[in-house]
């Protein structure tokens, strides 16, 4: 089944060139077009892609302001975001307002297509330089009272382990021998406990704080 796709960007150039370049593959099916944000939007609701391009710069109204109001209306969507500009001033916000992948232009062909596999597969896909600034986010941050992590079951700790190692909830399901709905349920119970926004930032935190295999 091919990943339906909408692209959001008011450059006319790059736009065509993800078109042409992503109709070549044969999983992945063009829906849509955007030239701006608030475009992006009203495709997002009428057509309801599988997944958005979305870049940040964008007039009318901003990648993260587009990606914030479809996330609220179409949680299911998944947006990855595409753009040029990497520093902490634009990755946590999109972030936060739900985008489940940030990856620069500069990105390989082969590695976008990747990204929007492994997204569609419920993992979240982040250039280098995104990381960075998410664990420095992090730090910055006071850190989770010991007592957050002494409330987490033996099975959350499980699930968090493997959400560290990039695992998509069918993958950490089959791992633990369990269904996707009770790991949704312990990912959703993990995040709440330990103050995370969402999976990206549990997979960092397993990291820094060494909860790993």
């Amino acid at each position: 089944m091919s990943i339906r796709v909408l692209i959001a960007d008011d450059h006319h150039v790059v736009r065509r060139g993800l078109v042409l370049f992503l109709r070549t593959q044969k999983d992945i099916d063009i829906v849509g077009e955007a030239a701006n944000g608030k475009e992006a939007v009203d495709l997002a609701m009428r057509l309801k892609p599988d997944l958005i391009l979305m870049d940040l710069v964008m007039p009318e109204m901003d990648g993260i302001e587009a990606t914030r109001a479809i996330k609220q209306e179409q949680p299911a969507i998944k947006i990855m975001i595409l753009t040029s500009f990497s520093d902490q001033g634009h990755v946590i916000p999109a972030l936060e307002a739900g985008a489940s992948g940030f990856q620069l232009k500069d990105i390989q062909p082969d590695e976008l297509v990747h990204s929007i596999i492994k997204i569609m597969k419920g993992e979240n896909q982040l250039h280098p330089k995104a990381t960075s600034h998410l664990l420095n986010n992090l730090s910055s941050k006071s850190n989770p009272q010991k007592k957050q992590l002494e409330e987490l079951t033996n099975r959350e700790l499980d699930v968090l382990k493997e959400i560290a190692k990039g695992k998509s909830n069918k993958e950490i399901a089959s791992s633990l021998y369990i269904t996707e709905k009770t790991v949704k349920t312990h990912v959703s119970n993990l995040l709440a406990k330990l103050e995370l926004a969402d999976r990206t930032q549990a997979a960092l935190y397993a990291v820094k704080h060494q909860i790993t295999d």
